[in-house]
């Protein structure tokens, strides 16, 4: 078998309570076979046009040999270097892959300006613009983080006197805004199948062709898959995607459900595999007040040490032979696969998750409302609120006036734990250069550690086509710690009246108006100095 899932204590009694239903109800079987009416009638429209991912590795074979001709082009003409713009489902299943194949591959999926400056110019290790190819990919083509980052890199080569013809790579739908200007500009263009989502897009163009390009081979990745379909296809108790939705959306006899998936990965055989799975389930999931919400943990990490009633432990082992020490994990879900066989099985268990949980997995009704708030302050451009106070080198601002009383730093993040129910969680929101400030991350396990409760950790903007749905379509139980940057680095946009950085600005600040819209508590923390103003944050939240 390709791909292996275990479970023990009372996990196994949820996933033995909830299988003969599933494997009754013929779900796995009408998925493979394209059956938009699985998550009742309010969701066939979409779901009809959702589910060309069952078909992805057939579909997806006959790009294989243009990919790799089109790298070996690239190569002969002494461009080594790949960098990936895209947004959500358009880059999280690459960098998987690549990050997995060890092969390098550059995302850009920030409007951070830092970061955006770092991929245009490269490094001596991996090349500079000069050597860069870039692939722009976007299912709709109007994504502005993805349409700002290619009118960067056009400008950039132009700059050098290079024609960015002969530079760009596009990926998207068929019929696209994206596709017909990529054609009258003269790239190079692959068109994906319009019938997939874009979290869903792994084994599609959008995930083969920037890994292909950077030197993954894409055709051992098709193969893995393939070898999962027959299991993933039928209706029987040993189908590991029926055991898997089970284990992660079933209920217990006494009706309670463990609504947070804490996932744990040794991160060798496969590398950043969680925070693909945590937007495929979260952004599936995670509306009509319902949902699931991962969060992605370290073998060490406190929700591991001691995990809280509603979290479900999922982890990612290497190999079988991790089984036989399944005591060791009482209550646990243990999986172990290949990179193409865990695509395969995720996407099915997420559609039958959202079948059980009575939602349909394949849209996001919240996810616009962000972006429409985030282009009313572009053109309103308002002021910025004023700060309730700075302290340390960090300015605070907060969505009730009472979490600020305190004065202190310290004292704003406690105020703000305080409104953290027996079901709660916190997500901490990083508007920064996640290549420049890397370490910031860590703030995760201190600030779990302090309230005890599941925490969550997003780069933005790129959470927002991710967790974002979740945060406001979820349960509302979540409070959210903002973080960015003063904004003394800048870039234009070119032929835009906005710059990155306000841009990021107007992302951050849209998704928190909506938030406090929700009814969601919100503290935004701005650091004069993102380097130094670090150790300031990892103090308070102690």
């Amino acid at each position: 078998m390709s791909f292996e899932i275990h479970v023990s204590g009372h996990v196994r009694d949820v996933v033995e309570r909830e299988l003969p239903g599933l494997v009754d109800s013929l779900i796995a079987s009408g998925i493979t076979a394209g059956d938009a009416d699985l998550w009742g009638p309010d969701a066939a429209a979409e779901a009809a046009r959702r589910l060309g991912w069952v078909d992805a590795v057939t579909v997806s074979r006959p790009l294989v040999p243009e990919i790799l001709a089109l790298r070996e082009d690239l190569l002969a003409r002494g461009l080594t270097r790949v960098v990936l713009a895209g947004m959500g489902g358009s880059s999280l299943a690459p960098e998987v892959i690549a990050q997995t194949a060890g092969v390098p591959l550059v995302i850009l999926d920030s409007t951070d300006p830092g970061q955006v400056l770092a991929a245009i110019d490269g490094d001596a290790e991996s090349g500079g613009l000069a050597q860069t190819v870039l692939v722009v990919a976007s299912k709709s083509g109007s994504t502005v983080e993805t349409d700002s980052a290619r009118r960067a890199f056009e400008a950039a080569w132009s700059d050098l006197g290079i024609d960015p013809a002969e530079r760009i790579v596009v990926v998207t739908d068929p019929g696209s805004p994206l596709e017909e200007s990529a054609r009258a500009a003269g790239y190079r263009v692959f068109t994906a199948d319009p019938n997939v989502g874009g979290r869903y897009s792994a084994l599609t163009a959008f995930g083969l062709v920037p890994s292909g390009l950077a030197g993954v081979d894409i055709d051992e990745l098709l193969d893995e898959a393939e070898a999962t379909l027959l299991e993933v296809a039928i209706d029987d108790p040993r189908n590991p995607a029926l055991v898997l939705a089970a284990a992660i959306a079933g209920t217990a006899a006494n009706g309670a459900r463990r609504d947070k998936l804490g996932l744990v990965s040794d991160g060798t055989h496969i590398v950043g595999l969680p925070d693909w799975i945590e937007q495929l389930v979260a952004e599936s999931t995670g509306k009509n007040g319902t949902g699931i919400l991962p969060v992605v943990l370290l073998p060490v990490s406190p929700e591991v040490e001691q995990t809280p009633h509603d979290v479900q432990i999922v982890r990612l082992v290497d190999d079988a032979v991790h089984f036989r020490i399944l005591e060791q994990y009482p209550g646990e879900v243990l999986i172990s696969g290949s990179l193409g066989a865990q695509f395969v099985v995720w996407e099915y268990a997420t559609a039958i998750a959202g079948r059980m949980l009575g939602i349909n997995p394949f849209d996001q009704p919240d996810v616009e409302s962000a972006k429409e708030a985030a282009r009313g302050l572009l053109d309103a451009r308002p002021p910025a609120r004023p700060a309730a106070f700075a302290a340390d080198g960090v300015e605070v601002r907060v969505s009730d006036p009472a979490l600020a009383a305190s004065g202190t730093l310290a004292g704003v993040l406690e105020a703000l734990w305080q409104r953290l129910g027996d079901g709660g969680y916190v997500a901490v929101q990083a508007y920064l250069d996640r290549t420049a400030v890397p370490q910031l991350a860590g703030i995760r396990e201190l600030i779990a550690a302090d309230t005890g409760r599941p925490t969550t950790f997003g780069w933005g903007p790129r959470f927002l086509h991710s967790t974002g749905q979740y945060h406001k379509g979820g349960p509302a139980t979540g409070v959210f710690v903002q973080i960015l940057g003063s904004g003394e680095i800048d870039l234009e946009i070119p032929g835009r009246p906005f710059t990155f950085g306000q841009l990021i600005a107007a992302q951050a600040a849209g998704d928190a108006d909506v938030l406090v819209a929700h009814g969601r508590p919100v503290i935004t923390l701005t650091l004069t100095d993102p380097q130094a103003d670090v150790l300031s944050l990892f103090e308070a939240a102690q």
